[in-house]
């Protein structure tokens, strides 16, 4: 599930991501919201937000919790914009054009943006999905070998049933389709217990964190449910038919020692 919502995932960090617009101090507000307009039309940006000179002065009094504007007799901030890109263009190399777009305008004393940050978010998240992914294939195997396990057990407690079927002339496979439609009806209850805990796994996390909402795609979890279904039903009815085929071929005398 996190695999699958990885680029969702960096497209929704990406484009919450910001590069800071400092605007001159002589400028006046309907010059500052006319250039804001000018940026938004731009195919780079998603959404833009504009602060004040008072908005960012109270939000940094909000930070530092004193008011420093008392302290230093004037407010020494300037107005700014916060430009929100799309994600395709949150990358070192667009964001380099971006800046250079940004700085053409003659109203914009600065560009500001993190370096550092947009290159660890693209790394992090590919060393993520990576762990991730190497993590459920040991999961994946682990789990087909215990599955695998526990069916050649239970088919060898009734190996002598399987024997005695064949001694009255029922075919092998008239002999193995019991087997397997048991089996692959185990294999959906284990896949709904599974899709279960994964529906329970999203509304915690729905819970604690509200943005999950915005990367819930129910078209990938139907794909992600059904893929789930179908790999229990093949990972139960492949053991089985293997497990069942080994007590068809062999002896009478060789039950009491399989």
């Amino acid at each position: 599930m996190l695999v699958l919502n990885a680029q969702k995932l960096s497209d929704y960090i990406k484009e919450n991501f910001s590069v800071d617009v400092i605007l001159y101090d002589n400028l006046k507000e309907v010059d500052m919201i006319r250039i804001q307009k000018d940026i938004e039309t731009t195919k780079f940006v998603k959404d833009t937000r504009y602060i004040s000179k008072e908005a960012a002065a109270k939000e940094m009094q909000d930070e530092l919790g004193e008011d420093f504007v008392d302290f230093l007799g004037y407010n020494p901030l300037l107005a700014s914009i916060e430009v929100y890109l799309h994600s395709k263009y949150a990358h070192p190399d667009s964001l380099e054009l971006v800046v250079k777009k940004l700085e053409s305008y003659p109203q914009v004393k600065e560009v500001f943006y993190q370096k550092s940050l947009i290159h660890q978010i693209n790394e992090n998240i590919r060393k993520i999905s990576l762990i991730i992914l190497v993590f459920t294939a040991l999961l994946l195997i682990i789990s087909t070998v215990l599955i695998n396990n526990t069916i050649r057990l239970s088919v060898y407690s009734k190996r002598f049933i399987i024997h005695s079927m064949q001694l009255v002339g029922a075919t092998k496979q008239f002999i193995r389709t019991p087997f397997l439609l048991k089996s692959a009806l185990h294999g959906v209850y284990g896949s709904l217990i599974a899709i279960l805990l994964l529906l329970g796994v999203m509304y915690m996390a729905q819970k604690e964190m509200h943005e999950f909402i915005m990367l819930f795609d129910i078209k990938l979890y139907i794909i992600l449910f059904a893929g789930v279904v179908v790999i229990g039903i093949f990972i139960t009815t492949f053991s089985t038919f293997f497990a069942v085929n080994r007590y068809l071929r062999i002896d009478k005398d060789q039950l009491y020692y399989r």
